[in-house]
């Protein structure tokens, strides 16, 4: 019997990042957010490439398409995170479906079905592996004559290769996303990053308030505030904030680092040892 811990690499995640963007749809930076907001935890392969099981592809499309339900981010981690617990590392002969019933998570296998989490979450695919690879089948909604989420996304990979060529433009057409689709947090994160790297934290800051709002459950907008906060001075608004990202994400190392950092220059050395001390704790251990 062979131990699955010590079969290559190749065998155990055989998906790299094109090959999941080319079978979910998604782009370059959804995928980095969703493992940055800790939905999965893919490995790495040579060069410090990603490398994806079978359980990272479900779980990926899971917390994209719950995402986009604007379902809160602290429900899906807590869902994703038992099925991450009862999913098979690679794709089961006998099939996998994942479904929404109502307001339950439905995983149907060929002679069982079950939940893995009783939160009233929604969700809008199915998935099921065929032939040794992944297939996902979407759930359409009835036809329509335009798709305005279609758009929204066509402009939003529009912006971000403007990024570097046309700055300008790519906030413009970040400003469009926000006016189309308020609570579109990826356009909040990356037009915030935008905004803080030329100097303009101030506006950073408004922009990010106004996605507080929209997107009250989305760590990483909490998070980007708190620097930007930082960046201009408000010591105590940004340690309100990186406390509200951990109170949404608890592991989010680097909001604990900061928050370490930041609680020590003002001279509260037991929230800075607290602080400190979670960030220790998250770190990897060779």
């Amino acid at each position: 019997m062979t131990n699955n811990d010590d079969a290559p690499l190749e065998h155990t995640h055989p998906y790299t990042l094109r090959v999941v963007r080319q079978m979910l749809g998604l782009t370059r930076h959804a995928v980095s957010k969703l493992i940055e907001l800790g939905f999965v935890d893919p490995s790495r392969g040579p060069g410090r490439a990603w490398r994806f099981s079978f359980r990272d592809v479900v779980l990926l499309r899971s917390a994209h398409d719950l995402r986009a339900a604007r379902i809160p981010t602290r429900q899906i981690l807590r869902t994703l995170r038992r099925l991450r617990e009862t999913l098979p590392p690679e794709a089961p002969v006998n099939g996998l479906r994942i479904t929404a019933v109502g307001d339950r998570i439905i995983v149907r296998e060929e002679h069982a079905q079950w939940e893995p989490d009783t939160g009233q979450l929604v969700m809008d695919f199915s998935v099921a592996p065929a032939t040794g690879s992944v297939t996902f089948i979407a759930q359409r909604p009835a036809e329509t004559e335009a798709s305005p989420s279609h758009d929204v996304d066509e402009l939003f990979e529009a912006a971000e290769a403007l990024e570097s060529s046309d700055p300008a433009a790519a906030e413009q057409a970040y400003r469009r996303i926000l006016a189309q689709e308020p609570a579109h947090a990826h356009a909040y994160l990356n037009l915030g990053f935008m905004l803080c790297e030329a100097g303009r934290s101030g506006e950073a800051v408004a922009l990010y308030d106004e996605g507080v709002e929209h997107c009250p459950d989305d760590p990483l907008i909490h998070y980007n505030r708190a620097v930007a906060l930082e960046d201009i001075g408000r010591v105590s608004d940004a340690l309100a904030a990186y406390e509200q990202c951990l109170r949404l994400q608890p592991d989010f190392a680097d909001a604990h680092q900061n928050a370490a950092l930041l609680y020590a220059q003002s001279g509260q050395k037991q929230l800075a040892i607290r602080h400190f001390s979670a960030y220790r704790r998250l770190q990897p251990r060779n």
